[in-house]
């Protein structure tokens, strides 16, 4: 279902996010991510004087590069543009990220070691996404390929969202030891 039509408007702010999965020939995988603000009108800023309609206030982009097992062997964060000259000074900071895992607590990992002053705000905003966007280009080819880990216990995706709440139709046909829906009360109530 599509939005329904806007009303009359003007364009005041565009953010446009860019992402990309890659398999690389070495076994590693390539995550890369581009984000681009452009405004809808002309304004001044004090570092590059006026920016006209649609030239990009943040053009930043990102590679990371994992191993299967979602480790983060190398990342390059560039800053094409900026507000402030200052800006693509931050980008070799990111390499702080090596050898962390994107997964569970990902986006806490990014607060603790590139948030605040020690990073980018577009950046790390855009590398909180990422992660889905490795674990669907990374997973679905692993898991073709026999390659994942076995889960043991309680399966990581239950309750992340609206499908995979533990009542749902998906998790009753993908997981149904873990089904909590009302048609597994009443059987078990039977039993």
């Amino acid at each position: 279902m599509a939005l329904s039509p806007a009303a009359e408007r003007e364009t005041l702010h565009g953010r446009h996010y860019e992402f990309g999965g890659y398999r690389r020939s070495d076994g590693l995988w390539d995550i890369e991510g581009r984000i681009v603000d452009t405004k809808g009108y002309t304004f001044t800023n004090h570092d590059r004087g006026a920016i006209p309609p649609g030239e990009a206030l943040h053009d930043m982009e990102v590679r990371l590069t994992l191993d299967n097992d979602f480790v983060i062997r190398e990342i390059e964060a560039t800053t094409n543009a900026g507000p402030f000259h200052m800006c693509p000074a931050i980008g070799p900071n990111y390499r702080k990220l090596i050898g962390h895992r994107m997964g569970k607590g990902w986006r806490r990992t990014l607060r603790e070691v590139v948030g605040g002053t020690e990073g980018c705000t577009h950046i790390t905003e855009m590398l909180g996404a990422m992660a889905t966007v490795a674990f669907q280009t990374i997973f679905p080819i692993l898991a073709k390929e026999g390659k994942l880990p076995q889960e043991s216990g309680r399966p990581g995706l239950l309750n992340t969202c609206h499908a995979f709440a533990t009542d749902s139709p998906v998790v009753r046909r993908e997981w149904p030891d873990y089904y909590t829906g009302e048609d597994a009360r009443k059987g078990s109530e039977s039993a």
